[in-house]
């Protein structure tokens, strides 16, 4: 490693070691729950609802992905589609649980179990979000196009979203919000990149109504609850005003249209435990649990 003046360095003094040691203090508020080693910390079995689709997730931006198709494919007639959805809260370790990494050895949300896969075999795991809307874009036929150039695009999208996510939660988000201290460099260097990506996107909107075209498919759902959420100032504070988020008049135009989707109005509050009491639905077993058993009405008991 090329050496840098210690005194430059943040902390002042710091010298890289030649083999990384864990500190379990560093990491900020997330120092409870990350570590640089795999598999469960406890025994728990997950919960197993009435519906063949399973999710443990959690309303963060990848788990909304997900939701977000559920609805839709509900809302397009897929009766199929109906899902239990279990909260996995991350603070807490539950992803850490035995039966949780059973499902994604990578402890992250969300995971899903299908209990009715199309081969008629025992229950199917599907961890990764991508992976999950491929799966059931397919599984349902809806959302992903079978002409091959639509396709491909899709694809494009789907996967442009899943690179480019770290950048912006992991990266920006993490330093500009998250971290224990400010520190110019990342926040200047990952700020940049998400600027850049929001270009990509105003610049690929300008001439798309939909990412793949007119058609809305799953890309759109994977890139919505990141840079949609950021479009509309509700992502790590005041990032949108930071970023300068309403200078993208095509991205804020396709956040705008997206967000008006009722399915999309449903798919964010599942497995929500922030924001206003009637926008989070903490478990959503039933369609009509948006009526009843939101954290407003269960709080009204």
């Amino acid at each position: 490693m090329t050496s840098k003046p210690p005194e430059n360095n943040l902390p002042a003094g710091y010298v890289v070691p030649e083999v990384w040691t864990w500190d379990k203090g560093n990491g900020g508020q997330f120092a409870n729950i990350n570590r640089p080693i795999a598999g469960p910390t406890h025994e728990k079995a997950l919960p197993v609802g009435k519906h063949p689709l399973q999710l443990y997730s959690l309303g963060t931006p990848n788990g909304v992905k997900v939701t977000i198709l559920l609805e839709e494919l509900l809302a397009a007639g897929h009766t199929g589609a109906e899902y239990d959805a279990w909260l996995i809260n991350i603070g807490e370790g539950d992803q850490f649980g035995s039966g949780f990494v059973g499902v994604n050895p990578n402890s992250k949300i969300p995971a899903l179990m299908d209990h009715q896969p199309r081969d008629g075999g025992q229950p199917l795991r599907v961890f990764e979000s991508a992976s999950i809307l491929v799966y059931l874009a397919e599984k349902f036929g809806a959302f992903l196009p079978t002409e091959l150039r639509a396709r491909t695009e899709t694809m494009n999208w789907l996967f442009w979203q899943m690179g480019s996510a770290p950048f912006l939660g992991g990266g920006f988000g993490h330093f500009y919000a998250y971290a224990p201290i400010h520190i110019k460099y990342a926040i200047d260097r990952y700020a940049m990149e998400v600027k850049r990506q929001l270009d990509v996107l105003d610049r690929h909107l300008s001439d798309n109504r939909y990412l793949a075209g007119e058609t809305y498919t799953i890309a759109d759902m994977a890139v919505w609850p990141w840079y949609g959420l950021l479009a509309l100032g509700e992502a790590y504070g005041d990032a949108g005003r930071f970023l300068e988020v309403q200078s993208y008049a095509h991205v804020q135009r396709w956040t705008a249209e997206i967000g008006a989707r009722p399915a999309v109005k449903r798919g964010r509050m599942v497995n929500r435990t922030s924001g206003t009491p009637e926008s989070q639905l903490r478990e959503r077993h039933d369609a009509a649990d948006f009526e009843t058993k939101t954290a407003d009405k269960l709080a009204k008991g």
